[in-house]
């Protein structure tokens, strides 16, 4: 078949479309934020090719595997097995890194097992077990008329007299040995002191090397060998300076024993117990409570709330402090800070074995006294969070926690043994922590011979391979050591795009969802590279997309559109990037053809003397960087992927403003040295691309606070009030007005086992979530489910006359939301969705012109013509004199900015340092910036 043909498809807002999609080809699935792209490309055509291919599988195999729902399609087909590559399925579980996710930990794990050379950890010699031919052939590999002796080490450093011994070695035949360096004759040895180390070695054997001895020094080995488990030594009687040699027939140090069992590769996983470091079992990092957490306010006195939660007001606590205060001689009354070093010390660690006098009071007003130690308050709290039940006394105290580097592995995750096996002067925590570019030189020049060449060879294939493709897309820059919950949407997506192209699948259509996603335009070329390849190699590649690059570089384009929701859904224009140029109706085409644009602003604001400063930014990749923003103005942070702008951004200046401004207690920013202009601000808000809600109970409504000021409004009618209803009735959260039935979700699930769980509208309320008696109150003709059902730009209408819920739902217009539902639950929102009710929520409120907005990569799933939209909010709140901060890879942002921060020149440790700064025209001419040299062409 040539074509995958698609009759009838209804999915969400689609209008009955009918599309013929050419096979083994790349198609770009274009359109307006919400027209229905992804209903297309995920829910229609991955879904049917999904469930297609899982229901070829047997009954008990499906149990396992988790189906889409079938979508509303009348005819498919033409489908190959599907797979889809999203955002947002990254893993949140810390033992996931880079490493293991692409396969390449397994594959260094099997090398290290394979062809790496366990060492001592105390006297760094390898660990040989050697047959005993081999150690008779090293021997006479010396020089000829060498004179060597043959010793078995039978005590090593070990106190007594030995008379025993000694008397045993002489009554089994033997003339000499080696005490503490010194040749003895054993039928006169010297007197050993008792409480002395020694050394005693059996001289088994003195030859003069020449031909012919085979036989006689394999039956001294082997006399030498098991006198002393195993070990023994070849000392040179001319020249007694000479290093000895070693030989082991374990697989052990020759000098101390240090033993360890044959290599497997079990024994570099993390997540086995038999090579996870025993102290952080394979985390590599510890909790503990933090000094700095426990003590919020130094400035106070420990009456007076240096220690929450241990003062005046918690009795029983304060009792204990009160008790050590008087034991110690210091004052509870003194601010914490201006104690002596030794009392902070006890207060906080405890009094080790010093008892101290308690005195208690008990119910029945009794005072009571008793003598013991004082356990320290981070003890008291570690011990609490080791034996508490209940979960919100354990997140309480988790607030004062910190991870730090596991001491035992210093982060490594791998217990000794596995940390001791290198190749050359590599061991596997020094791979893992290269970055993956470094990885690739360091394995491109490894080299073995012999036999080991033979057994890495294919090893080094799949390794160097894997590593190439990350490279291709762009993640040169991430450690294979990386833990899976810090990576970003887009970087995971890339990730598993790298491993399927590993993968080396034929036939197979690939659905993705936006791969250009937190990638610099310098990167998009390789990544459009590797969509090609994938192409190439027999597969149809289907790509939903913003990025002009991408859509030009298609082999076909789907263009949905005309509107965004119910506007939405109808294929505008398909075919080449011509086809799409030409037709009339394409907002797309317009934008391409070049008479639709986003404008470069005639004038640029110009920074006044007023800057917020941060100085000597470290975390991760940052070089000591100074970042001056100006204040009142747009700042694009830029540079490319990995430079460091969600570190020095998001980790650091956010996490920072958080806690002085908005006076939160759980952000801990990376490090940094001084911070000045915060009192420019009075608040910082942070839009990110999170989800605003895991479950489908989280809406558009909830959200903004909406849905609050609807059910005051429903509780405050003439019908509600004669029947007493309040506005939580109006909640399909709580029990009262909900439909018991489904619990207010409108939807029963039925587990089907393998086949894909059904969903069918409750028969008590048909989906409406409310009882009956809830639904007979109206306002204005419309119960409360009519109104949810409404699209932001009906309720806008509605509610005209509203200023509360008129204000809020206009902020939704601006932000280009129009088109969603007051209640479609949060999970069906796209990511760049998301991002846009957020910004409508904090659009919503007040602002004061003393705001600090923070965004990170706010055009994620929006098209030229949202972008447009999206840009007139952001000038807007400008205008009002707040100070705006964007992350953004997207040129049409960046030019249209008033100051530009371009981090760089490469990412990770080729990154971190701060390039320019100045005017978007300013940034062009830079010579070595990367986002410079693109800028340039859109001016």
């Amino acid at each position: 078949m040539e074509h995958i043909e698609v009759r009838g498809a209804r999915t969400h807002n689609l209008k009955n479309i009918n599309l013929t999609i050419p096979r083994d080809k790349l198609i770009v699935i274009t359109g307006l934020s919400g027209s229905g792209k992804s209903s297309l490309a995920f829910d229609t055509l991955y879904a049917e090719g999904q469930r297609r291919y899982v229901e070829s599988l047997s009954a008990y195999a499906r149990q396992f595997l988790s189906l889409m729902e079938k979508p509303d399609v009348d005819h498919i087909e033409g489908l190959s097995p599907a797979i889809s590559i999203e955002q947002k399925s990254t893993s949140h579980n810390p033992r996931s890194t880079v490493g293991t996710i692409t396969e390449i930990y397994d594959y260094l794990r099997l090398l290290f097992a394979r062809v790496g050379e366990p060492r001592c950890p105390t006297h760094d010699l390898p660990l040989t077990a050697q047959t005993i031919s081999q150690m008779v052939d090293q021997v006479l590999e010396l020089p000829e008329g060498t004179k060597v002796m043959l010793l078995a080490p039978v005590v090593k450093e070990r106190k007594g007299e030995h008379i025993k011994l000694l008397e045993n070695l002489a009554a089994q035949g033997f003339i000499r040995a080696r005490i503490d360096g010194e040749v003895c004759d054993l039928s006169d040895p010297p007197t050993l002191e008792l409480h002395k180390k020694h050394t005693i070695e059996v001289v088994v054997d003195r030859i003069k090397v020449k031909d012919g001895l085979q036989l006689r020094l394999a039956e001294s080995f082997e006399q030498a060998l098991d006198l002393s488990n195993g070990v023994a030594q070849i000392a040179y009687m001319d020249e007694p300076e000479k290093d000895e040699i070693v030989f082991s027939a374990n697989f052990a140090c020759p000098s101390c024993g240090y033993a360890m069992t044959e290599l497997e590769p079990r024994l570099f996983s993390f997540n086995n117990p038999a090579g996870a470091c025993q102290s952080c079992d394979g985390l590599g990092v510890r909790q503990y409570f933090d000094p700095s957490r426990v003590v919020q306010n130094p400035e106070l006195s420990l009456a007076g709330g240096a220690i929450r939660g241990w003062d005046k007001r918690s009795f029983y606590y304060f009792q204990m402090l009160q008790a050590v205060a008087n034991h110690y001689d210091f004052d509870v009354e003194t601010p914490f800070e201006q104690l002596p070093a030794d009392a902070q010390k006890v207060v906080l660690n405890g009094s080790g074995r010093t008892k101290i006098e308690f005195q208690y009071r008990n119910d029945r007003g009794d005072v009571v006294v008793r003598n013991h130690v004082f356990e320290g308050v981070l003890n008291n709290m570690a011990r609490r969070y080791k034996e508490t039940e209940s979960n919100s006394v354990r997140e309480e105290l988790a607030k004062y926690q910190t991870n730090q580097d596991c001491p035992s592995c210093h982060g490594s995750r791998l217990r000794e043994e596995a940390r001791n096996v290198f190749i050359g002067t590599t061991n596997l925590p020094l791979v893992t922590r290269m970055s993956i570019g470094e990885a690739q030189h360091f394995f491109s020049e490894l080299s073995f011979s012999g036999q080991k060449a033979k057994i890495a060879e294919k090893i080094l294939k799949e390794i160097s391979d894997r590593l190439s493709f990350l490279v291709n897309v762009g993640l040169n820059y991430l450690s294979l050591e990386r833990s899976a919950d810090t990576l970003s949407g887009g970087e995971a997506q890339r990730i598993r795009l790298a491993s399927q192209i590993g993968a080396g699948l034929v036939g197979v259509m690939y659905v993705l969802d936006e791969p250009s996603i937190g990638l610099h335009q310098r990167d998009n070329d390789r990544l459009l590279a590797t969509l090609t390849h994938l192409r190439d190699l027999g597969n149809t590649v289907i790509v939903v997309e913003h990025d002009e690059d991408a859509i030009r570089a298609a082999d076909h384009i789907i263009d949905i559109g005309p509107g965004a929701g119910v506007h939405g859904g109808q294929v505008i224009a398909e075919g080449t990037r011509d086809d799409i140029v030409n037709c009339k109706d394409s907002i797309t085409g317009q934008y391409l053809a070049g008479t639709k644009a986003i404008e470069i602003p005639a004038t640029r604001h110009q920074p006044q003397d007023k800057w917020l400063e941060l100085k000597g930014a470290t975390g991760n990749n940052l070089k000591s960087v100074d970042l001056s923003i100006p204040f009142g103005l747009m700042t694009c942070i830029t540079g490319v992927s990995g430079s460091g702008k969600s570190t020095l951004i998001n980790d650091t200046l956010f996490k920072v403003a958080h806690t002085e401004l908005n006076g939160a207690t759980t952000a801990e920013a990376a490090p940094y040295k001084s911070i000045t202009g915060m009192d420019l601000f009075d608040k910082v808000i942070d839009i990110d691309q999170s989800p605003i809600g895991r479950t489908p109970r989280s809406n558009p409504a909830t959200y903004t606070g909406i849905f609050t000021a609807i059910r005051e409004l429903f509780s405050g009618t003439q019908e509600a009030r004669s029947r007493g209803y309040k506005p939580g009735r109006f909640s399909f959260n709580v029990k009262g007005g909900r439909c018991e039935a489904c619990q207010g979700d409108g939807v029963i699930k039925v587990e089907m086992h393998f086949l894909p769980d059904v969903y069918v509208p409750c028969d008590v309320c048909h989906g409406k979530r409310y009882n009956r008696e809830t639904l007979e109150v109206l306002y204005k003709g419309k119960n409360i489910h009519q109104v949810l059902d409404m699209t932001v730009e009906d309720a806008r209408e509605f509610f005209d006359k509203i200023p509360a819920i008129a204000r809020k739902l206009q902020t939704l217009m601006d932000v280009g939301l129009s088109y969603i539902r007051l209640g479609q639950a949060a999970t069906t929102l796209s990511g760049g969705e998301a991002q846009r009710v957020k910004l409508a929520r904090e659009l919503s409120k007040r602002d004061t012109g003393k705001t600090l907005y923070i965004l990170d990569e706010p055009t994620t799933g929006l098209h030229f013509a949202d972008i447009q939209q999206l840009l007139v909010v952001l000038h807007r709140l400008r205008d009002h004199g707040n100070t705006i901060v964007v992350i953004e890879h997207n040129l049409d942002v960046i030019k249209t900015a008033d100051w530009i921060i371009d981090l760089g020149p490469e990412g990770g440790s080729g990154g971190g340092e701060i390039l320019v700064s100045g005017t978007p025209e300013e940034v062009a001419q830079h010579p070595v910036s990367h986002t410079g040299r693109y800028l340039k062409q859109m001016l």
